[in-house]
């Protein structure tokens, strides 16, 4: 089966995404993947999660998962029919964390001038 790089993309998104909730490490926070880019040649994928908590939560599942690449990427080859498994890196991606920031300022400015509606 020959894969697209925004197919295999998707594909892999969807494996990461339930193998991390197959993952027993206490260290590994609430981890979101947001987006997956694949390169061209199919050898290559940069896989964006997000992490909700503390700098130190973050930084504790970036190390958990960067030490798992290995092992999700021998994961992906088994769930994946692909020639090349693509080498797995992982990067922060903090739009949902700046998301969740700015709602909040949102409410807060709300909260600060009642009685007061736009015109």
């Amino acid at each position: 089966m020959a894969f697209r790089p925004e197919r295999l993309a998707e594909e892999i998104k969807k494996e990461i995404s339930d193998l991390l909730r197959e993952m027993k490490d206490p260290r590994l926070g609430f981890v979101t993947v947001t987006v997956v880019e694949v390169s061209g040649d199919l050898r290559y994928a940069k896989v964006f999660v997000s992490v909700l908590g503390s700098n130190e939560d973050q930084e504790a599942s970036l190390k958990v998962l960067r030490r798992a690449q290995g092992f999700i990427r021998t994961e992906l080859g088994k769930r994946i029919r692909l020639r090349y498994t693509p080498e797995v890196s992982f990067v922060h991606d903090p739009s949902i964390q700046e998301g969740t920031r700015i709602l909040q300022m949102i409410k807060d400015i709300g909260k600060g001038q009642p009685g007061q509606q736009d015109g």
